[in-house]
């Protein structure tokens, strides 16, 4: 995630320390994000100041410890910028865990099994989409309320992918996930997938 990017956006504002810095993303950002780990952030200010993005200056303070202030380079406005103009590719790619819960549903050959899953992950979306509603219809900050629906589009497409789930494994009572059950033990393990059972994997030995 490019939380280091964020934190320097917010220093191009003007200098600021940890906590504020802390406060200021999270107003920023809105409550889908969840809140930041202020240990984790002082990690990318310690890397921001050693790749010269940024630089610390520490300020006595009468009672309390001496307060570290942080403030943008050049280096790291000219570092903004370049993230700011770049197109932002999927972080994870396309590798999700329910992708691989509905595999393992499917494979197995139960109807029942790929009810169950599909069943309790459209009433967690459901349940999540809500709740980003609920929080979005509450936001005064129209950037915020904008993340949030974002948000929402993101959950809206998981459910319209649990739905394509349910109707492709589910809606001819049973024949694919039959099929693909069969498959599966046929293949069994460590051959390749499509290798019917007995079926000699070398073509030259087969032939001979």
């Amino acid at each position: 995630m490019a939380i280091q990017h964020a934190v320097l956006a917010l220093l191009a504002r003007g200098p600021s320390y940890g906590y504020e810095l802390k406060s200021a993303f999270e107003a920023a950002v809105g409550p889908q994000w969840g809140p930041l780990n202020i240990g984790h952030l002082y990690q990318i200010l310690d890397r921001l100041s050693r790749d010269g993005l940024v630089i610390a200056e520490r300020q006595p303070q009468p009672v309390k410890p001496d307060r570290v202030v942080y403030e943008i380079t050049d280096d790291g406005r000219a570092e903004l910028d370049r993230w700011l103009t770049a197109p932002s590719p999927r972080s994870g790619g396309f590798r999700d865990d329910f992708f691989l819960k509905v595999t393992a549903a499917a494979r197995s050959g139960q109807p029942a099994v790929v009810r169950t899953v599909l069943a309790n992950q459209r009433g967690h979306l459901m349940r999540e989409l809500r709740n980003l509603d609920g929080l979005r219809r509450g936001a005064d900050d129209p950037v915020v309320r904008l993340l949030l629906s974002a948000a929402g589009r993101h959950v809206e497409a998981d459910l319209a992918f649990v739905d394509d789930a349910e109707a492709a494994l589910l809606a001819d009572g049973g024949a694919t996930l039959a099929g693909l059950a069969a498959e599966t033990t046929a293949a069994g393990p460590g051959k390749p997938s499509g290798a019917r059972s007995g079926e000699d994997a070398d073509p030259a030995r087969a032939a001979g």
